[in-house]
C-alpha cells in the first residue's frame, strides 16, 4: 500500500493508495488544489467550508459535461470522418471553456 502527503488549501492530509498510484493522487491533489486557488482568488467563498463545497461543485460540473460531451462525441464519431472528428473536439473544447466561464460567473456573482 503506497502513501503520500498532500497539501489542499495549505493543510497537509496523508492518503493510502495503490502501489504506482502515488504520482497520480499527487497530480489529482495539484488539480484539486489548483482550483480552491483559483475560487479563493475571486472571493467566492465566505468560509473554508463554503470554498471546498463550490470547489467540489465545480469539479462535479467540469466531470458532467465531459461525461456527457464525450457521449455525444462517442455517437457522433461512429458516424464522421477523421477531419470531422477534429472538428467536433475543437467544438466540445470550446464549449467546455465557455462553461467554465459561465461556472466562474456564476460563483463571482453569488459571492
Amino acid at each position: 500500500m503506497g502513501e503520500v502527503t498532500i497539501t489542499i488549501n495549505g493543510r497537509n492530509y496523508g492518503i493510502f493508495c495503490d502501489d504506482g498510484q502515488e504520482q497520480r493522487v499527487m497530480d489529482l491533489s495539484h488539480h484539486v488544489d489548483s482550483k480552491i486557488r483559483d475560487i479563493s482568488e475571486i472571493g467566492a467563498a465566505n468560509n473554508e467550508s463554503h470554498l471546498l463545497v463550490l470547489t467540489a461543485i465545480m469539479l462535479a460540473d467540469e466531470a458532467f459535461d465531459l461525461r456527457d460531451n464525450i457521449s455525444v462525441m462517442g455517437d457522433e464519431i461512429t458516424e464522421t470522418t477523421a477531419s470531422e472528428d477534429e472538428q467536433i473536439v475543437a467544438e466540445t473544447i470550446d464549449h467546455l471553456a465557455d462553461r467554465i466561464n459561465l461556472v466562474a460567473e456564476r460563483i463571482v456573482e453569488k459571492a
